[in-house]
């Protein structure tokens, strides 16, 4: 089976993986390829696949990440300040967020879309690519590293 093990920088990718975000979170897994090669994913713990993010075998295969379409709440908006505010309040509530131009997207959540009709948005159901935000202290999506006052420099989950 065909190993993809490391990150690449530049090259020309074979083939590409297309996964959705649950997909992208898991450094160890079983795959298929969308040509059709199995293949396993063998990457450091921790690491977030993003879309377009280049993989490398041993043997010099290069595979370019995709974000597959999956469910997701998409709430569109030319005001600048109304969609601040949105972000805010999801953020407050610790929701991977993928912010566009005019738009949030969020993993669908009725309650969710609730809230933003109560500031004045109408999120919609749609099947899109998502690739949230990696967050202020970037890397992983499930943890990240920072000092508290006093404290040492630490790595911890959320």
């Amino acid at each position: 089976m065909l190993e993809l093990s490391r990150r690449v920088r530049e090259g020309d990718p074979a083939t590409t993986l297309t996964l959705p975000l649950e997909g992208r979170i898991r450094s160890r897994q079983r795959v298929v390829l969308d040509d059709g090669t199995e293949a396993g994913v063998f990457l450091e713990r921790g690491q977030v696949l993003r879309d377009g993010d280049l993989l490398g075998s041993e043997d010099g295969l290069i595979v370019r990440v995709r974000a597959a379409a999956e469910p997701v709440s998409e709430a569109r908006c030319s005001d600048a300040l109304l969609l601040a505010r949105a972000c805010y309040h999801l953020g407050n509530r610790h929701v991977p967020l993928q912010i566009g131009n005019g738009l949030v997207r969020y993993p669908h959540d009725h309650v969710l879309d609730d809230m933003l009709i109560g500031l004045g948005l109408q999120p919609s159901l749609v099947q899109a690519p998502f690739d949230p935000e990696p967050g202020a202290y970037g890397g992983s999506a499930q943890s990240h590293s920072h000092a508290h006052a006093g404290q040492r420099r630490d790595d911890h989950a959320h």
